[in-house]
């Protein structure tokens, strides 16, 4: 194929069967490849397609600027775009993303603001309202905007969709898809239900995120952190039309990771963790599924951006993702505090308390930091440092609450988590680690815990 420029190579991506991960199946499941776009992802179509439509609208004039909330690859998409026809771009990306990714941007020339994850979606600080303000104070910028734009479903509904059916010859049953903006599922679900209405559309969805428990009870829950990019999301992006789906399915972070890489070492397709999770995903639904029955998964970007992460050994043993060698868990961490006798009640603090009241208290019970818990969730967390630095800037202690001053809650595993997570949050994320045990029951562990645990067991060993 001979190409104009760089752009003329989007989309037409390979359609490619599974053969080892689906040898006990009786129908066959076919993966779209669309991380073999010239930027690495599927997001080369909505790049595009948006900034064409800007254009004839004249929304976006010659040497302006695009401005874009992106975890990564919708920034490339753009970026791609931006150096054929001349524009500046800035992009806003949130702290959990891949470094290869912003390395990518920034190679392709853009600047990239790097925003917190762990913040709600109208929060000033969020990579959402970051753009948002970037996008008004910067003349001549255009905010495409891809959680509300409808060129983005409208992307995949002109090619995505019809090159599924072509090289599927109309025989897909069932397409299964990760759920960010929703614009794949949405555009690709509309285009193959009006083709045979019988096609099942079944998105894949992180817990933690907002979508899962909005489909299947039709409530919306509160959404958690989670680490797996490109999918999920905190909020209802006007892109995702939830008409077109059957059925949801939800993985976990592992899940995501494992598949990702059993899908590289055992069939040489090499994704990201949120194309493991489609795989994961689709493999479920194939169990289910009858000779004649084909599955379509949907692998949106490249392992290439995730050698630093999902595909790194080191980083996946330091959060616990792969099997620890040390059999040991946060809970049993907590038994064997217990059965020490150096257990004593978790002390905690209100939100409508007063700073001083905190103080007191860290006084009292000879600790340098306070949870504070809102009913029975710890949402925060105050540090004797920081008290002290109010009080040196002459703050009266006693007319401030705590809920103006704390800083983010101590982060949490579940009792199953092997040691080697909490080994790595208490290095890298806090001084101690909430473990979460039954009925919302939470214990706390700190260094000096570990410490303590692992001498015993080495003693224990020699007797």
């Amino acid at each position: 194929m001979k190409c104009k420029n760089i752009l003329e190579a989007i989309g037409q991506t390979p359609l490619v069967r599974l053969n080892r991960l689906t040898k006990d199946l009786q129908c066959e499941v076919y993966v779209k490849l669309d991380y073999m776009n010239p930027g690495g992802s599927v997001k080369d179509r909505i790049g595009i397609t948006m900034i064409d439509e800007a254009e004839r609208k004249g929304l976006l004039k010659p040497g302006g600027t695009i401005i874009e909330g992106t975890s990564g690859n919708t920034g490339m998409g753009l970026a791609l775009v931006c150096v054929v026809r001349g524009y500046k771009m800035v992009f806003t990306i949130t702290d959990k993303q891949s470094k290869e990714k912003i390395d990518l941007l920034k190679a392709l020339g853009a600047e990239v603001i790097v925003c917190p994850t762990a913040v709600e979606p109208e929060d000033p600080r969020s990579y959402y309202s970051v753009a948002k303000k970037l996008a008004r104070e910067i003349p001549n910028s255009y905010y495409p905007n891809q959680y509300e734009n409808p060129m983005n479903p409208e992307a995949h509904y002109r090619s995505t969709g019809p090159e599924i059916w072509e090289d599927s010859e109309g025989k897909i049953t069932h397409f299964v898809c990760g759920m960010g903006t929703g614009g794949t599922i949405s555009g690709v679900g509309r285009y193959l239900k009006e083709k045979n209405p019988q096609i099942k559309v079944i998105g894949v969805d992180p817990i933690g995120s907002l979508y899962y428990d909005y489909v299947k009870m039709g409530k919306v829950g509160k959404a958690k952190t989670y680490v797996v990019e490109g999918i999920g999301e905190d909020f209802f992006p006007s892109t995702m039309d939830f008409k077109v789906l059957d059925d949801v399915v939800q993985v976990t972070d592992q899940e995501c990771f494992a598949w990702a890489r059993r899908l590289a070492k055992q069939e040489g397709i090499f994704t990201g963790g949120s194309g493991g999770g489609c795989v994961w995903g689709a493999l479920r639904v194939a169990q289910q599924g009858k000779a004649g029955d084909m599955v379509v998964a949907f692998l949106p970007d490249t392992g290439m951006r995730y050698l630093s992460k999902v595909y790194s050994d080191e980083w996946m043993r330091e959060r616990g993702y792969v099997e620890s060698e040390v059999p040991l868990t946060a809970g049993d961490v907590v038994s064997v505090k217990h059965k020490t006798g150096k257990v004593r009640e978790l002390v905690i603090a209100r939100p409508y308390q007063t700073v001083f009241y905190a103080l007191r208290t860290m006084q009292e019970q000879d600790i340098s930091q306070l949870p504070v818990f809102e009913d029975s969730t710890p949402i925060g967390t105050i540090y004797e440092d920081q008290i002290l630095n109010l009080a040196l800037q002459g703050k009266d202690l006693r007319k401030m609450v705590i809920r103006e001053v704390m800083g983010k809650p101590l982060p949490q595993v579940p009792r199953e988590a092997p040691v080697e997570r909490v080994t790595y949050l208490l290095s890298h994320e806090g001084p101690a680690v909430f473990v979460e045990m039954d009925n919302s029951h939470y214990e706390i562990l700190t260094k000096y815990d570990l410490m303590s645990t692992i001498s015993g067991l080495m003693e224990q060993a020699r007797a």
